[in-house]
């Protein structure tokens, strides 16, 4: 029970791989970059809150075994941690490769950021559950 109240660096270190390696390839495509010009805020809020519920769903059924009744707390803050590191590992990706208009297109930045982080804050959750009992 203790282990899965826990967040050490292991499960940090899971959890940066594994958005890495489903933001890399996603954050080399044009049609994320479009996507994030295109796209109207509300698809956006619609994007935000399915990665929240397929995160929560992922780590309530995978991470937690359906058994979270004294362990709310943790669960929540897995998910929340999961997809904030996602979302830093996305907006260093882009940084690196000069698509994060922080200053000049902050909205479009902001939303880049959140098409990226769906997919990669997926990867980060399923592999920070794989060593779980």
């Amino acid at each position: 029970m203790l282990k899965s109240l826990r967040f050490n660096l292991e499960d940090a270190s899971q959890i940066i791989i594994g958005s890495f390696a489903l933001a890399i390839p996603i954050s080399f495509s044009e049609e994320a970059w479009s996507l994030s010009e295109s796209l109207p805020f509300f698809n956006i809020f619609l994007l935000l809150l399915l990665s929240f519920c397929f995160l929560s769903f992922y780590a309530y059924q995978s991470v937690f075994q359906a058994n979270i009744k004294y362990k709310q707390v943790a669960f929540i803050f897995r998910v929340f941690i999961a997809y904030l590191m996602a979302c830093v590992v996305v907006a260093l990706i882009l940084l690196a490769i000069n698509k994060l208009p922080l200053i000049d297109e902050t909205m479009i930045a902001i939303k880049r950021v959140i098409i990226i982080s769906m997919p990669a804050s997926m990867g980060a959750i399923i592999v920070d559950g794989f060593d779980k009992e």
